[in-house]
């Protein structure tokens, strides 16, 4: 028998289809959500125009990897810089249950999160490019890798574990690292999900110093992927912001 709060939690997602979406690095997501969603990380600064008019890109591109390794903030950086609008498929599922992450853990569970979740970045790749920050569990589903894989170009977000935990634990709302210690959770989840993250077309170290440095080497590297030379190489641009160090 299906209850009433998962009848309405699955409602909530196949009433997303019917919403128009916002991207998150235009100025109408400037208020904070009423559901607990994480609001956008200096939405001034990536409301300008992009730095690399020659740089074309007409593909859509999905970050994955772990919990705290910067997918967000990097794909918030990167979108205005070639381009494209930014979605944060974590932010897309709480505007669609009504409620945070952590509170769709907690009623739902994780198996009834995980199908919402793959519907959401489904619709997501369904439409025109952007850059679209995944969930770290998000490849675990079979048909979203293979929506991922078909639909755009994949881009593995790496960190070292050290880095990944002391980022992660900063939040205390991430409902994975609830049950024991945060070290020993998060290197089971990376060596249970290595293989899929393997799987992207690009991998990227996070690189040292703020996150714009992380952001120019992905413009450089996709760049050489899609055969896309900018006139301006992205890690010597001068007019590239020096966004401060938030990891």
């Amino acid at each position: 028998m299906i209850t009433t709060q998962h009848h309405v939690f699955s409602q909530a997602y196949h009433d997303l289809e019917a919403k128009p979406l916002t991207a998150q690095n235009s100025p109408e997501m400037a208020a904070p959500s009423s559901a607990g969603a994480r609001s956008p990380l200096h939405l001034a600064a990536m409301t300008h125009s992009r730095k690399f008019p020659d740089f074309q890109c007409d593909r859509t591109i999905v970050l994955v990897g772990m919990m705290g390794a910067g997918k967000t903030t990097v794909g918030r950086r990167l979108a205005p810089q070639i381009g494209l609008p930014f979605f944060d498929a974590d932010s897309e599922i709480e505007r669609a249950a009504g409620m945070s992450v952590a509170e769709l853990f907690k009623r739902h569970g994780e198996k009834s999160f995980r199908q919402g979740e793959a519907k959401v970045i489904e619709r997501l790749l369904g439409e025109p490019p952007g850059v679209i920050a995944t969930g770290g569990g998000a490849v675990l589903d079979a048909e979203t890798r293979r929506h991922i894989s078909e639909k755009a170009v994949s881009i593995w977000i790496k960190a070292d574990i050290d880095t990944i935990v002391r980022r992660a634990t900063r939040r205390r709302t991430r409902p994975l690292l609830k049950t024991g210690d945060p070290h020993e959770i998060i290197t089971k989840l990376l060596n249970e999900r290595t293989e899929f993250y393997a799987a992207a077309n690009i991998h990227i170290d996070t690189q040292p110093g703020p996150h714009i440095n992380t952001v120019n080497l992905i413009i450089e590297m996709l760049g050489d992927y899609l055969d896309i030379a900018p006139t301006t190489s992205a890690r010597d641009n001068p007019n590239l912001e020096k966004a401060r160090h938030d990891d």
